[in-house]
């Protein structure tokens, strides 16, 4: 009877802001008339705009007081209000979404009032119920009403405030507009970052190394001894020269993946932090079991979720996002966040993978400070993936990405 009590009690609560709303959206029907009004009158057709903007921000609410109830969340799908007050105004008037609001609002004056019918059956309910529950032990029978009719409410309001298929596909246009924006800013920051590594690594070298050799022919016949010393730096620059162009190639499309997969070559890239040197990885011994980095670096964990169960892997681009993400959000982690330690853990999903990495530092991580967490979530976005970054002030950070593929 308690338990009963209490989900009833939840379900009122829930329908008295409910009714609150409805009652306030008969007072808003003034507004509506005098924006109609003006707007046919030519003179006032800027209130158009602004009404229709007051109306999203009111069945936003309704769309958050809903999902506190169901625990499921009702997306959003309108077009952005900007330029001129033309603009604006055809904008408000073609946008879906606000023929979808209006026809919730209209079926909220009427469904919106249900506590009407649920304060009856408190008073019904606790007497009946008491006796029905109390004194034979049955299954209460009035009080549950209450939580049926919350659930009413809310299944209306998630059917008629639920965005049509227009306005989701052209949400969804412009969400894919925006990713392929991003994917060719960080293609073009990839780009600029290959030319420079070339430019200031591999080529600086190597017309070092043409130096050396064309001083060690010109003194080769009045001075072996000096342009076999030449020779010798030659061969040195030109050993530099084919590391720098084998870091450039790791940057592009890291030869571990093609080899190890993503599960090894993130178990090594784990291991190599062990290291104490300063920030960056490099191969060593792996830790216990394979699956963590020791020694005086950074301490990570990696754990795999039916990543190796039937030998499937993810496509490469999919892989190589992933790998980025890890090197990278392992390497803000050792620079910013103080911890010894982090955690790598990837997961393979029915329809794509998850890669989780954390650590247990100070947080506070911001997007708007430097271009790591930016080109993790551009490289993301450009896979239709997410990201979410979670660093409160005092810790811990996660960073939670979810990449889909077809397995």
């Amino acid at each position: 009877m308690g338990k009963t009590v209490r989900q009833a009690w939840r379900a009122t609560v829930h329908l008295v802001p409910a009714a609150a709303m409805a009652f306030c959206l008969w007072i808003f029907i003034t507004v509506l008339i005098i924006t109609a009004i003006a707007t046919l009158a030519v003179v006032g057709a800027w209130m158009l705009p602004e009404t229709v903007l007051i109306i999203r921000r009111i069945a936003g609410a309704k769309r958050s007081m809903t999902a506190a109830w169901t625990g499921q969340r009702i997306p959003e799908a309108y077009q952005p209000l900007t330029g001129t007050l033309r603009e604006r105004i055809r904008t408000a008037v073609r946008d879906p979404g606000t023929f979808t609001d209006l026809r919730w609002m209209v079926a909220d004056y009427f469904y919106g009032a249900l506590l009407a019918l649920a304060l009856p059956l408190w008073p019904v309910g606790l007497v009946v119920d008491g006796v029905w529950c109390g004194l034979l032990h049955r299954t209460p029978l009035v009080l549950p009403l209450i939580v049926r009719l919350a659930d009413l409410e809310a299944d209306w309001s998630t059917a008629l405030l639920k965005p049509s298929p227009k306005a989701r596909l052209a949400a969804r246009v412009e969400e894919l507009a925006a990713t392929r924006a991003d994917a060719i800013a960080a293609h073009g920051a990839e780009l600029r970052r290959i030319e420079r590594d070339l430019h200031d690594g591999a080529q600086a070298n190597l017309v070092a190394l043409s130096m050396r050799i064309g001083l060690a022919k010109r003194a080769y016949e009045r001075d072996p001894e000096t342009a076999r010393k030449l020779l010798d730096e030659a061969q040195d620059q030109a050993e530099k020269a084919l590391n720098e162009l084998r870091q450039v190639v790791r940057g592009i499309h890291p030869p571990i993946l093609t080899d190890r997969g993503l599960v090894g070559a993130v178990r090594a890239l784990a291991a190599g932090w062990g290291s104490p040197r300063s920030w960056g990885p490099r191969s060593s011994e792996v830790g216990s079991g394979g699956e963590a980095g020791s020694g005086g670096g950074l301490q990570v964990t990696v754990e795999v979720d039916r990543l190796e169960d039937d030998g499937l892997r993810a496509p490469a681009a999919v892989e190589a996002a992933a790998y980025f993400v890890v090197a990278e959000a392992l390497t803000n982690a050792a620079k910013y966040s103080g911890s010894p330690r982090a955690s790598v853990r990837l997961e393979r999903l029915r329809r794509g993978l998850r890669v989780r990495v954390g650590d247990e530092g100070h947080g506070g991580a911001d997007e708007t400070s430097g271009s790591g967490l930016l080109g993790m979530r551009r490289r993301v976005a450009a896979l239709d993936g997410t990201m979410e970054v979670s660093s409160p002030a005092g810790g811990p950070t996660v960073i939670d990405v979810l990449l889909p593929c077809v397995w």
